[in-house]
């Protein structure tokens, strides 16, 4: 099996109190990114470095900031609109904002109070599309 992954982060878990609720946002959100969810069982779905699980008596919803890459500008917009759409509550509309020149970002909470965030660094050039690893 080979799989592709980031640089920095290895893989983030979050933990839904609904998850039905929270699978129906981030299939709806990750779509808008141009993503589909590439794995899923009862209970769990992973894509990329995201895997999201049901919380039960044990274990509590996680409360994270969460921030997706985007292509341009238009994609930042279309996950806000999305996210919206699919019973996330706004957090920060699409815009400018002074972190770096170029940043364009959205903001909105999951059903489990995640702030998710899309985000659109300015034009640039990658080296790679993503990490490509091939167990041996």
């Amino acid at each position: 099996m080979t799989w592709h992954t980031g640089r920095l982060i290895d893989h983030i878990h979050l933990r839904a109190r609904n998850f039905s609720a929270t699978r129906y946002f981030y299939e709806k959100v990750l779509a808008a990114l141009d993503v589909r969810i590439e794995q899923q069982g009862q209970g769990w779905f992973q894509v990329d470095e995201l895997f999201v699980d049901a919380a039960d008596a044990r274990t509590t919803p996680t409360h994270v900031h969460l921030a997706f890459q985007a292509r341009d500008r238009d994609m930042v917009d279309a996950f806000h609109k999305a996210a919206v759409a699919a019973g996330g509550t706004d957090n920060g509309k699409p815009g400018e904002r002074d972190y770096h020149p170029g940043y364009y970002g959205a903001f909105v909470l999951d059903p489990d109070g995640n702030n998710v965030e899309a985000v659109f660094h300015g034009p640039a050039r990658r080296s790679a599309d993503s990490v490509r690893i091939d167990p041996i």
